[in-house]
């Protein structure tokens, strides 16, 4: 299976975006819950595109043994009109081959079906690995918010408590202050 063009479009269109994460990443940023997919869907991809590598390897290797085996039938066949006297003999010989080809491709088969249910499985646990430290990451990140804004309340409430407490040393003083102007104005009125 060859790479088209809506795979080069696909992974052109995201490439901005993993620019700029790296960007982020690079200057110690925080990164989005959308920077996060978009790094998990650019890793999905290309583990993607390296099974389809491996699944045309083994397409390949598949061509080549029927490739292979075409010849060995073609060359039968002009064994047998260059030996019609020996029909019987080489009928013998050609059900035999065509018997350990039935075996060898039924073998074949087998291991497509077990290199591929291995692939499924490698695929499977790697994708329950990806979701795992996602939530993993998405927990920490949560408990990050909570602790921080936590820490912002406090903060918060303590700057209000100073604050309060300077206006209420504030204002008792302009009383006090008020209060002996008032006396002191008392004695002179006196």
């Amino acid at each position: 299976m060859n790479k088209t063009r809506v795979d080069d479009m696909l992974i052109e269109m995201i490439k901005p975006k993993i620019d700029e994460i790296e960007k982020k990443f690079s200057n110690n940023e925080g990164l989005t819950q959308d920077d996060i997919n978009t790094l998990l869907l650019k890793s999905q991809y290309n583990h993607i595109n390296h099974l389809d590598d491996k699944l045309n390897e083994t397409v390949e290797s598949v061509r080549n043994l029927e490739n292979r085996f075409d010849n060995l039938e073609n060359r039968f066949n002009n064994l047998e009109l260059k030996f019609e006297h020996l029909e019987e003999k080489v009928s013998e010989d050609i059900q035999r081959l065509e018997n350990k080809l039935d075996t060898s491709i039924q073998n074949l088969e087998q291991k497509l079906d077990t290199s591929i249910q291995n692939l499924e499985n490698k695929l499977d646990t790697s994708i329950q690995n990806l979701e795992q430290k996602l939530d993993t990451s998405i927990q920490n990140l949560e408990n990050k918010l909570d602790t921080s804004i936590q820490n912002l309340e406090l903060k918060l409430d303590s700057s209000i408590q100073k604050a309060l407490n300077k206006n209420m040393v504030v204002l008792i003083t302009i009383i006090g202050f008020f209060f002996t102007l008032l006396k002191i104005a008392e004695l002179f009125s006196k």
